[in-house]
């Protein structure tokens, strides 16, 4: 049973890195920015988390790797400033998260083989991506304080 099951897995593997080799370069780039835009959110998260819990006093060893000066300013941030302590964690997060969600919309425009977006010109979606980072980053600004 379990040689079976990793004999699909490795079918699996084999047909999904075939699949994207056929992938066109273009969204190749995209696909790896929405990765660095995941990857920096989930940083931050780690980062936010492991200062909190050095903060509060619930952190049982000392970490010998010093942490990075713009997670202590958030965090410092997220202790002096506003009403609702999180502002700066949580704006900071979902600036990544979302600038990761527009970057897989504009994959989704791009891609030539989606029947949905065949009218729409790449330049028009490559707009559409830089005005919504704008509108998205004003508004993390904004809820900033």
């Amino acid at each position: 049973m379990a040689r079976s099951s990793s004999k699909d897995a490795q079918d699996l593997f084999r047909a999904l890195w075939s699949a994207y080799a056929a992938t066109p370069t273009n969204l190749k780039i995209i696909d790896l920015y929405v990765l660095f835009a995941v990857f920096t959110a989930l940083i931050q998260l780690a980062q936010a988390l492991d200062v909190l819990a050095e903060l509060y006093g619930h952190r049982e060893y000392i970490q010998e790797v010093p942490l990075e000066i713009v997670t202590l300013f958030k965090v410092v941030y997220m202790a002096l400033v506003g009403s609702f302590p999180f502002n700066s964690f949580l704006s900071g997060v979902l600036s990544c998260v979302g600038t990761a969600v527009l970057a897989v919309c504009l994959r989704i425009q791009v891609n030539k083989e989606n029947k949905e977006f065949k009218d729409l010109a790449p330049e028009r979606a490559f707009a559409d991506f830089v005005l919504c980072n704008l509108v998205l980053h004003l508004v993390i600004m904004n809820f900033l304080g």
